[in-house]
């Protein structure tokens, strides 16, 4: 690829179009279309005695009714679980509209179909459904101490049980090393939950062609070839009659990965049904109590480790909150748990979690997706070992360390892929002393010296992670040069908002030799690229980013093999710049690539200008070859699918410095550095962006995001009124430093960074906090309220 690309902070191409409305969100199309709203129970878990739909028939506008009784076996069933695993013995998954039981407040029990939104919601409000309301369960603990079944038939409320051990060197277990260790600390750590809360919620607008029974389906979705593939089924349709096009998305954070929603399935039965274009908007409540949340995990820890704060033994019990269902399995858990090693070599490790059902709202991945949780594990583990040692908190750190002569280095785990937890490549040393230096470590000291002449308190934090990326199966990709030079690039994961337009367009570009603005690209369209696994776990650059790489590689081949043909060349002596192809140090002998793309597509018939010179009397051929070699096809295209042998491992250092107001515990953050490792940056203006807006949701999941549920299981805070985000004032300038080590997994030799931001946040400010207060923080988020209720307790005399 030239140099000229690959590295260089390109622009974003869809900027502009994004930026002055010109965007083509869901909600954008089907201005004519009907209609769907949907009844939701406002019971956390209550029996359904009975539906009267008759209220709302004389609504004027109205069109269709429907309750699970209406529904079809097919679409009734309960959706599908979409990531089984065998540690995943009692999974349940919610069906497309209530039978029987509601098991969380917003769980959809009747769909209305009518003109427009406002008559379909006024027809929800004058049906009467008559509910038993029932015990529920709220929180982890509860669950798991034995409280009302959530799902009759699942025993003490436990979906999943997984223990992970991975012994010393010697083969001793991990307890039996904590037992023997000289030092010993054990605690427990709570992160609360939160939720993904895109600007645009989830849509569905589905269009039935009866005449040749094809169905199209728009999106707000992150896999459309997903949702593709469940609608094709539930509905029993051929997947060749499905099309599912996710346009633009307004973002995602994981709450759009899962598929299918009730929504994408009852939505396009509907129109099947009705013969007429349906669409369904999620507005801000119903993304509160009926998408999806995450976090939520009480973490029990036990720790050996010897006097310089080497981890000997580490021991971690999770429960995890799993909400009412489990659609996406257990990979949040999972992730946690492997996860948690960071980039630290654990003498012996074992990992123990039970996920169990709570009547809350399903909890399925969210940026970061597990790992914030585990940093947060590890790294105040590490923070303690230090205060219990007296050791500054960087020293037992690099006590700790993977170095980097050790890598490929093996954990000796299964990741959250089913494959082994092996890390390709890293420089951790060399990552914590840049952080060491980007945020001023060993000098803070003086800093706070003078801050406390002011009568300011501040403190200072580290948190260091590990990320795996570029999960398979596999992704595809599609490149294609026109008769007018211009190259169309399509793959089929979907785009919310990380700049795969610019960044797919930049190795497209490299690669082939031409400008960038000769490349488009598309995604997430399955008429264009129908098999494909979708955008989640930091994957795009590293799967689609290579499979493009390597379609583009087929196609420049088949370039220069026809051009060389052309200029009597021998391809070897060919290079491509500015989308010629010249005869290297002779720059007089040249052929455009559009006149080899021409040539590529032997014609009967000149369309026009360009196309006359690929017809049979344009130039004298071979009689004794066909037009199109065998194994060729017409046309200067070519389609490549990479699928990685496993997940390659990102990584990266954060640092912060808060102050804490000695009146009313407001946490303010003074400054906030990272050092990130994504392998080869493509553009590192795209991945700087990632991991500032990374930063800000860590943020907000540190000082202000909670799901405040009551013992009701009512969510208190569902709205933007009360559910607490922070402004753009509140988000510090964050400064960035890259470390690259290249990854041999792929052929770009790069790694995922679209959740690096987000996952040591709490990690950090947690540790900064408490090095300004004294006092031990275990839960997050940490609002000013519970900094003040800590310090009151803290002051109390024991």
């Amino acid at each position: 690829m030239t140099a000229s690309l690959f590295g260089e902070p390109v622009g974003r191409r869809e900027d502009p179009r994004l930026l002055t409305g010109h965007g083509r969100y869901l909600d954008d199309l089907g201005s004519g279309a009907l209609a769907a709203a949907f009844v939701r129970s406002p019971h956390a878990h209550a029996r359904i005695r009975d539906i009267d739909v008759s209220g709302a028939l004389d609504v004027d506008g109205l069109v269709a009714v429907y309750t699970f009784e209406d529904l079809p076996p097919r679409v009734a069933e309960p959706l599908p679980m979409l990531i089984p695993h065998p540690a995943l013995a009692h999974g349940r998954t919610a069906r497309p509209l209530a039978k029987d039981v509601v098991r969380h407040v917003g769980e959809p029990v009747a769909m209305v179909v009518a003109r427009d939104r406002y008559l379909a919601e006024d027809a929800c409000a004058l049906i009467r459904v008559d509910y038993e309301p029932r015990t529920p369960v709220v929180g982890v603990e509860e669950a798991a101490e034995g409280g009302p079944a959530v799902h009759e038939d699942v025993p003490g409320n436990v979906a999943a049980h997984l223990v992970q051990e991975v012994p010393s060197a010697a083969g001793v277990s991990a307890r039996q090393v904590i037992e023997s260790a000289p030092y010993t600390l054990a605690f427990r750590l709570d992160i609360e939950r939160s939720a993904p809360t895109p600007l645009e919620g989830r849509g569905v607008l589905a269009r039935w062609d009866p005449d040749d029974r094809s169905l199209r389906v728009y999106s707000s979705t992150q896999t459309s070839t997903g949702v593709r593939m469940a609608i094709a089924a539930r509905l029993g349709l051929p997947l060749p009659s499905v099309e599912v096009i996710a346009p633009d998305v307004g973002g995602g954070f994981g709450v759009k990965l899962v598929h299918p929603w009730p929504e994408e399935v009852l939505v396009p039965w509907a129109a099947m049904t009705l013969g007429r274009e349906v669409k369904w908007t999620e507005d801000r409540r119903e993304h509160f109590v009926s998408s999806s949340h995450e976090r939520g995990q009480a973490q029990f820890v036990r720790v050996g480790f010897d006097g310089e704060g080497r981890v000997l033994g580490l021991d971690v019990t999770i429960l995890h909150d799993h909400g009412a269902y489990t659609p996406y399995g257990i990979i949040v858990p999972i992730v946690t748990a492997t996860q948690l090693l960071g980039p630290y070599r654990i003498g012996a490790y074992r990992v123990e979690f039970s996920s169990v059902y709570t009547n809350t709202v399903q909890v399925t991945p969210y940026r970061g997706a597990g790992r914030p949780q585990g940093v947060f594990c590890m790294e105040r583990t590490m923070d303690r070992i230090a205060a219990y040692l007296d050791l500054d908190r960087t020293a037992v750190r690099a006590a700790n360390l993977i170095q980097p002569g050790e890598f490929p280095y093996d954990q000796r785990m299964t990741f959250q892929d089913g494959r082994p937890l092996i890390y390709d490549s890293g420089d951790y040393p060399e990552s914590l002393r840049m952080i060491k230096e980007l945020i001023g470590w060993d000098s803070f000291a003086e800093f706070r010296a003078a801050a406390a002449a002011d009568g300011r308190r501040v403190g200072i934090g580290i948190g260091c992670y590990v990320e795996g990326t570029g999960v398979g199966p596999y992704e595809g990709g599609h490149v294609q040069i026109t008769s007018d030079g211009r190259v169309h690039v399509s793959t089929g994961l979907t785009s919310q908002g990380q700049g795969h337009e610019t960044v797919f367009a930049q190795i497209a570009a490299g690669e082939l030799g031409v400008p960038l603005d000769r490349v488009s690209v598309v995604t997430g369209d399955t008429r264009r690229l129908g098999y494909a696994t979708g955008t989640f776990a930091s994957r795009a650059a590293v799967v689609s980013g290579s499979a493009i790489a390597l379609a583009c590689r087929k196609v420049r081949e088949k370039a220069l093999r026809i051009a060389a043909e052309a200029l009597e060349a021998d391809p070897a002596d060919l290079v491509v710049e500015d989308g010629v192809i010249r005869v290297a140090g002779s720059p007089g002998a040249g052929i455009e690539l559009a006149t080899v793309a021409t040539l590529a597509n032997p014609l009967r018939y000149a369309f026009d200008e360009q196309a006359a010179g690929a017809t049979q009397f344009a130039a004298p051929g071979d009689p004794d070859r066909p037009p199109i070699a065998e194994g060729e096809e017409p046309g200067l295209e070519g389609r490549a699918y990479y699928s990685p042998l496993r997940s390659t491992f990102a990584s990266g250092m954060h640092a912060a410095i808060v102050e804490t107001d000695p009146d009313t515990a407001e946490i303010k953050i003074l400054r906030y550095a990272v050092v990130h490792d994504c392998g080869r940056l493509i553009n590192p203006m795209i991945v700087e962006g990632q991991i500032h807006g990374g930063v800000a949701q860590g943020v907000g999941g540190a000082l202000y995001e909670r799901m405040a549920y009551d013992s009701h299981g009512q969510l208190r805070n569902a709205s933007f009124m009360d559910f607490l985000m922070p402004y753009a004032t509140e988000i510090p300038h964050i400064e960035t430093a890259h470390l690259e080590t290249p990854s041999p997994l792929n052929p770009l030799g790069v790694k995922g960074a679209g959740e690096a931001g987000v996952i040591p946040v709490a990690a950090v400010i947690a540790g900064a906090v408490e090095d300004a207060e004294g006092i031990v923080i275990d839960r997050m988020p940490l609002s000013p309220s519970d900094l003040f209720r800590l310090r009151e307790e803290a002051a109390r005399p024991r």
